[in-house]
């Protein structure tokens, strides 16, 4: 396999690179970035079967990275390698069109078997996370899910993003759930932080345009 690694720790590209040097049979790390803009730039003139990317660059996100690489280069796997163990990164990379999502505590073995099957087609899910994603998905099916699950919002950070949505303030909220206003602005932090937004307006706009609510 043809592998480009991005990370935006140099330590964390050393570290994987000396880790891969031991399957030189079957992985080529034919390039490394530290950057989105670096990172678009190698995967053109390197032609990889995978970019292994971080979640989180400077700047940036992987997620950002592997919505472009997809979008410039379908014939090049996308796998997110990090520490976050998380399924809202997780269905984000999943929708940009990424061939997987493996947790930074994973073997060299278990990392060089996962990339294959990457390559070769398949969607690779680190086993911590594949329970939590089968069990979403039988929700799903069965009908027992809300708005704003496939964002990997809670069902009471849905509650307060639909009062949000209608024009509640905080307080309004509180009133509305019958709960305290610090409750509610530990859930608004946390559907900010799934949503990747900062502001009210921002987690609005994004509820309004993945249909969330109405």
């Amino acid at each position: 396999m043809r592998l480009v690694l991005v990370d935006d720790h140099q330590m964390v590209l050393h570290g994987l690179t000396a880790m891969l040097a031991h399957f030189d049979d079957a992985v080529a790390i034919v390039g490394t970035a530290t950057s989105y803009d670096a990172a678009l730039l190698v995967a053109a003139q390197t032609d990889p079967d995978i970019v292994l990317c971080d979640v989180r660059l400077a700047g940036a996100s992987g997620i950002d990275l592997c919505q472009a690489i997809s979008g410039l280069h379908p014939e090049i796997k996308v796998v997110l390698l990090t520490v976050y163990d998380d399924e809202h990164y997780l269905f984000q990379a999943l929708r940009v069109g990424a061939a997987g999502y493996i947790l930074k505590r994973v073997d060299a073995a278990e990392l060089v078997a996962q990339l294959r099957r990457a390559r070769e087609g398949e969607i690779v899910v680190d086993p911590a996370l594949a329970g939590r994603v089968a069990l979403s998905a039988a929700r799903i099916h069965a009908g027992e899910v809300w708005p704003g699950a496939h964002l990997g919002l809670t069902h009471r950070e849905s509650e307060v993003l639909a009062l949000l949505v209608s024009g509640h303030s905080n307080k309004g909220v509180a009133a509305k759930l019958v709960v305290s206003e610090d409750t509610v602005k530990t859930h608004i932090r946390g559907l900010y932080r799934k949503l990747g937004v900062s502001d009210r307006s921002g987690a609005v706009s994004v509820a309004l345009r993945e249909g969330v609510f109405q």
